[in-house]
């Protein structure tokens, strides 16, 4: 196969500085086939970064490589002996056209050099952890991470040789204090579940670069066309693609994203955990990547009408939305100006009594956990996401009795408006 027939291209003996000490890398791994759209808008490149264009059929869409293995070439040779085997086809775990395509789509819209795909949100977490922290290391996190991420990080972590201090995620005297002579890594969320608390990440980047320290940031909740952290201060960014990057409820797949000598670990380390995603998977990736900017933009709108109408509802006690004037965390208006996803939860007075008729009187959104689909999801943390905390430690998170969580889909604000002023008629 020669390069022209789609190996990709700087690998093997065109890459100079492969035989250099100070070498450098460069973005990708990318195949000569698919589009580069540098200094578009998040629309355009939703669309068009990273397309696979088939030299054969000229297909307007990537297709689907539905193969486990390469045939091996010269430039193959030449990859194994230079170290340099993430950019050329060779092996499904390894690396496909398909994984590069969303991948390259993703590392777009985060102004990223690299990215890499995981078969979830969780691969994604625990590959990063693991690559970018060695046995006796310390990692700084928050109580309030996802369910799934805490149950690694207490349960999981110290069995791995590595320790984690839990801290409140917007308390940066605490969060400076926790930090160890062994730490190597800060882990927080741009949004947390379900209370909406914004990270505040230019002040994680300077205490990150301060002490040496590397910040990784899981950013499900707000995704790149609303923010992207690696221009805040982060050093990698995380997602579960299963939320708003695919946005159809169809997809269980994970990401991270950033530089590439970082990511070139990640992946390092994936080869060995097996966490890779598949051809069809990654395609389905990609179709739903290019309404990313469409689908948020109306989610943000949905949302803050929401949050509006809830906030003057005489059966609700509090809302949770950073549109809200009473909203504590402003930081998070700078970072995300255009909009903050379609999450919004909020308190009602009679309790999660109250919460659990609210769920039966709601004929939209659909009572299920995850969020970020096209359709309105609602549930209840006490008895989903943090049913595993005793009443004492979701109190100190701050969930109260009766919090109802909503991810807001991408349906006509009016009518959702008008389903929920009827549920909460009826309590």
């Amino acid at each position: 196969m020669t390069r022209s027939q789609g190996t990709p291209s700087g690998a093997g003996q065109d890459r100079p500085w492969m035989n250099a000490l100070s070498r450098g890398r460069v973005p990708g791994p990318r195949l000569p086939q698919q589009r580069v759209v540098d200094g578009t808008g998040p629309s355009t490149r939703s669309v068009h970064a990273g397309t696979y264009q088939d030299p054969v059929t000229g297909a307007v869409g990537t297709p689907v490589f539905q193969t486990s293995t390469f045939t091996f070439s010269d430039d193959t040779y030449q990859a194994f002996e230079q170290g340099d085997i993430r950019d050329v086809p060779i092996y499904g775990r390894y690396g496909s056209p398909n994984q590069w395509a969303v991948q390259e789509k993703i590392a777009a819209l985060e102004n990223a050099e690299s990215a890499l795909v995981f078969s979830s949100g969780m691969a994604a977490i625990t590959t990063t952890l693991l690559a970018l922290t060695n046995r006796g290391g310390h990692i700084v996190s928050s109580r309030d991470v996802y369910g799934g991420t805490f149950n690694l990080l207490r349960e999981d972590m110290h069995q791995l040789g590595r320790e984690v201090t839990f801290t409140d995620p917007v308390d940066m005297d605490a969060i400076r204090a926790a930090v160890r002579d062994n730490t190597q890594v800060l882990f927080f969320e741009t949004l947390t579940n379900p209370l909406l608390k914004a990270a505040p990440l230019v002040e994680l980047g300077r205490l990150a670069r301060e002490k040496d320290l590397l910040l990784v940031v899981d950013g499900t909740f707000l995704p790149p066309v609303c923010l992207r952290a690696l221009e805040h201060g982060a050093h990698l960014v995380l997602h579960s693609a299963t939320k708003y990057l695919n946005g159809h409820s169809d997809v269980t797949a994970g990401v991270a994203a950033g530089p590439r000598k970082y990511v070139d670990r990640i992946w390092a380390q994936m080869l060995k955990f097996g966490g890779s995603l598949d051809s069809m998977t990654c395609f389905l990736l990609e179709r739903g990547l290019k309404t990313l900017a469409l689908r948020m933009r109306a989610h943000s709108e949905t949302s803050v009408a929401v949050a509006a109408f809830l906030a003057g509802h005489p059966a609700v006690r509090k809302v949770h939305h950073p549109s809200r004037p009473d909203y504590p965390y402003p930081w998070v208006h700078e970072m995300a100006p255009d909009g903050f996803g379609g999450m919004v939860s909020f308190e009602l007075d009679g309790g999660d009594e109250a919460a659990l008729k609210l769920l039966d009187r709601l004929r939209l959104p659909v009572v299920a956990t995850s969020l970020g689909g096209v359709e309105s999801l609602v549930s209840l943390p006490f008895n989903t996401s943090h049913s595993f905390l005793t009443r004492r430690q979701r109190a100190e998170v701050g969930i109260a009795p009766g919090l109802v969580r909503f991810s807001v889909g991408i349906e006509d604000a009016d009518d959702l408006i008008g389903d929920l002023d009827q549920a909460l008629g009826g309590l």
